[in-house]
């Protein structure tokens, strides 16, 4: 193990040693949300610490073994233990090493927060309205394998009945999930090429939709926005929802005038549920444009597998005629489209996310060296 990795897990076990006693004195429970603070903290670093001790106690196991190794001369019985030992330490202290490199990585705090997926037909038309569908499809069947909850906040539906734009919401419930933190690497131009249904001599077409992963605002900490910049609009809503949905005006659209962004919801029931969800996403939408304008201003956190931020990149490709699903930022490709397009993601979001983990190590690595 390097050095400074050394280093930096010694310090949280110190740290763990601090959080023991602070959480032990009687004073704490006086001041709720500091005890509670500290409880998630304890517990971050409480991982990471069993995790470096254990580490420690192989380490040590490893040398014993080996100057075991060293001292039984021409016993194969013991020659054979000492082996068997060492070959186990070894093996266990890889998977250690790898877990803690992990555990150091910064967090981002939004990672375990619901998200909300946007989608948007591009070039192709028709098909590309189509594929918009059959993405949200994908992704709502990810949500059910995973046990999250999903709810469309708003669409727009196309004549032959894909999507010109359409907006969900993903919630890991009371477990959390991490729901922005599996889709946040969703974020980009998405390709498709297929014959379309519309298509009559069998010839492959290519359609794009972009995708944007948004993470829902802590209410406690979302940027407060000036009520007198906010235009809010009532319309009658289109789509399913039966006699209610046709004879009132539910259906919210609120725009922001400072930026002109805007955000509608028309999936409740009622005008004020419409409203507060259409806030959610404009607010969520507003954050974005920060985060890209700061993240823009530091290419460094733009390079590599997150990329420019700019949504028209083309980040995936989906080839049915050959099964192929491939992701251009690492390289990737799964030749298992139906599985896919059914919401079998763990694969595909999985080596995202080592990716991106690789892709910090690095950066640490350089950073302390």
């Amino acid at each position: 193990m390097k050095d400074f990795l050394r280093a930096q897990l010694a310090r949280y076990t110190q740290r763990l040693a601090e959080l023991d006693f602070l959480l032990s004195r009687e004073d704490i429970m006086k001041d709720m949300a500091q005890f509670l603070a500290l409880s998630r903290e304890h517990t971050d670093v409480a991982a990471t610490a069993s995790r470096f001790t254990r580490y420690q106690q192989r380490e040590a196991d490893l040398q014993a073994a080996q100057q075991m190794l060293q001292d039984v001369g021409d016993d194969d019985e013991m020659r054979a233990m000492a082996d068997e030992e060492i070959a186990s330490a070894q093996a266990e202290l890889t998977q250690l090493e790898a877990e803690l490199q992990r555990m150091l990585l910064p967090k981002d705090p939004d990672d375990a927060r619901p998200a909300f997926i946007e989608i948007r037909a591009g070039t192709g038309g028709d098909e590309s309205a189509l594929f918009a569908a059959d993405l949200l499809r994908m992704y709502m069947r990810y949500a059910e394998r995973q046990g999250w909850r999903s709810e469309i906040v708003s669409e727009s539906q196309s004549e032959l009945g894909g999507y010109k734009e359409v907006v969900v919401r993903m919630d890991g419930g009371s477990s959390g999930g991490g729901v922005y933190g599996w889709l946040k690497f969703e974020s980009g131009g998405h390709r498709v090429q297929r014959v379309p249904a519309t298509e009559t001599q069998g010839r492959i077409h290519t359609s794009a939709c972009t995708v944007a992963v948004l993470p829902e605002p802590d209410e406690a900490e979302a940027i407060k926005i000036n009520p007198s910049d906010l235009r809010i609009d009532t319309y009658r809503a289109s789509g399913a929802g039966g006699q209610h949905t046709n004879k009132t005006d539910s259906a919210v659209r609120i725009t922001h005038l400072p930026t002109g962004i805007v955000a509608e919801c028309q999936d409740g029931r009622s005008q004020h549920s419409n409203k507060a969800q259409a806030l959610k996403v404009l607010t969520a939408r507003i954050q974005e444009k920060d985060r890209s304008e700061r993240a823009a201003k530091d290419a460094a956190m733009r390079k590599g597998l997150i990329g420019s931020g700019d949504r028209s990149d083309r980040i995936r490709t989906y080839n049915f005629p050959q099964g192929r699903w491939s992701d251009h930022r690492i390289n990737l490709t799964l030749y298992k489209l139906n599985f896919i397009m059914e919401g079998d993601l763990s694969d595909a979001l999985q080596a995202l996310r080592h990716a991106h983990e690789a892709e910090q190590l690095a950066a640490l690595e350089v950073g302390n060296s």
